[in-house]
C-alpha cells in the first residue's frame, strides 16, 4: 500500500494578526510541489484554539477550494461546550467539503473521566452526526488522552471512523492499534516523527507530523521508501537524523516551523497568535544549523528540495531612482 505523508497545517498572518489567505495558497503550492498527499486543516498546527469559529470554517473552506480535490483534507470537528454544539460545528465544518471530520480525543471526556464515559460521548456525537466520515487525533490540547487498544477497537467498530492521528508515542501502543487498524477504507497517521521509519515498517498508512511544516520532502522521501530493502541503510542514517533534530523544531512551535519557511525562501510572517514572545537570536541559530543539515539530507538521498521561488508570484519592486 502506498504511504501518505499529510501535513497538519500552519496558519500565516499579516501585521494585523489576521489570516493570510494568498500566503495559505502558496503554502498549499509548497506543500503539493514536495509531494504531500493530503492536508490536515484547522489543527493544533494551525493555531486553531486562538482563531475564532468563523476564522476556522473560513479559513478551512479556503483551503479546499484552493485544494480542489487534488489530495484529501481533514479538518478538527469537535469544538463547542456540549455534544450538540460538537456536533453542530462539526456538520458545518463538513460542509467546506472536507472529506472527514477529525475528532479530538481529549474534547469528549475529562482528564479523570473513565473510558465508559468518553465512549458514551463518542457514541452519541456519532448519532448526532449520520453519513458523516470521521476521524480520531489524540491531540496535546486540551490534554493528550491516549486511546487504548480496547476502546480504539470499540470506536473503530462503529464503523464511523476513516481516520486516525496518532501520538501514543510509545512504540508497542502503536503497534497494538495497527493490529486492529487493518480495516479496508481505514488510515492510520503516527504523529511521532521518531516513530516514522518504525510505524511505517510496522503498517502505518503514513506519518502526520509537525516536521512537514520544516522539510516535507524529506518525510515524503520517508514515506516512499521506508519498507524498501534497497534503501534501508540510509532509511535507518535518515530516521537518526529526524530523531536528533526533533526536539529542537519543538521549541517555540509554530513560530520556529514559519522561521525556518523564511530561511527556504517563503516570506511566512513570524507572527503567532498561540506564541507570543519572539524567537531569541539563540533559537533562530539552532534552526539555521537544522537548515543546513536538511540540505545535506537532501544531497545525500538525492531529493531535490522545492523551489520556492517557482511557486511565489512575482514581485514588483520599487524602482531604485524613486
Amino acid at each position: 500500500m502506498e504511504k501518505r505523508f499529510v501535513p497538519v497545517m500552519i496558519t500565516p498572518f499579516n501585521l494585523k494578526a489576521k489570516i493570510d489567505f494568498d500566503m495559505v495558497e502558496r503554502l498549499i503550492d509548497f506543500y503539493l510541489a514536495a509531494g504531500v498527499s493530503g492536508f490536515f486543516a484547522n489543527c493544533l498546527s494551525s493555531e486553531m484554539y486562538s482563531i475564532s469559529e468563523d476564522e476556522r470554517l473560513e479559513l478551512t473552506a479556503h483551503i479546499v477550494r484552493y485544494v480542489n480535490n487534488r489530495v484529501p483534507v481533514v479538518a478538527t470537528g469537535s469544538f463547542g461546550l456540549t455534544i450538540e454544539d460538537k456536533a453542530e460545528f462539526s456538520k458545518k465544518i463538513y460542509d467546506t467539503g472536507i472529506d472527514a471530520v477529525v475528532l479530538i480525543t481529549g474534547h469528549f471526556a475529562n482528564v479523570d473521566d473513565s473510558d465508559d464515559i468518553l465512549l458514551k460521548r463518542f457514541d452519541k456525537m456519532f448519532s448526532l452526526t449520520p453519513n458523516i466520515p470521521m476521524g480520531t487525533y489524540e491531540c496535546p490540547a486540551p490534554y493528550k488522552r491516549i486511546l487504548s487498544a480496547g476502546v480504539f477497537e470499540t470506536l473503530l467498530s462503529s464503523g464511523r471512523l476513516k481516520y486516525h492521528k496518532d501520538t501514543s508515542i510509545d512504540l508497542d501502543k502503536v503497534k497494538e492499534k495497527l493490529q486492529i487498524a487493518n480495516v479496508p477504507g481505514f488510515d492510520f497517521f503516527d504523529a511521532h516523527t521518531p516513530n516514522a521509519m518504525y510505524s511505517l515498517q510496522m503498517g502505518a498508512r503514513g506519518m502526520s507530523s509537525i516536521s512537514g511544516n520544516f522539510y516535507p520532502e524529506v518525510l515524503v522521501w520517508m514515506c516512499n521508501n521506508a519498507n524498501d530493502p534497497s534503501k534501508q541503510e540510509d532509511v535507518k542514517w535518515l530516521q537518526s537524523e529526524l530523531t536528533r533534530v526533533d526536539p529542537l523544531i519543538h521549541q517555540a512551535y509554530p513560530m520556529s516551523a514559519k522561521y525556518f519557511l523564511q530561511l527556504r525562501g517563503l516570506p511566512v510572517r513570524t507572527i503567532s497568535r498561540a506564541y507570543v514572545q519572539e524567537l531569541t537570536p539563540a533559537q533562530k541559530e539552532v534552526l539555521k544549523g537544522i537548515y543546513d543539515s536538511f540540505t545535506q539530507w537532501c544531497s545525500r538521498l538525492n531529493i531535490t528540495p522545492v523551489d520556492t521561488r517557482g511557486i511565489m508570484e512575482p514581485q514588483i519592486l520599487p524602482d531604485p531612482a524613486i
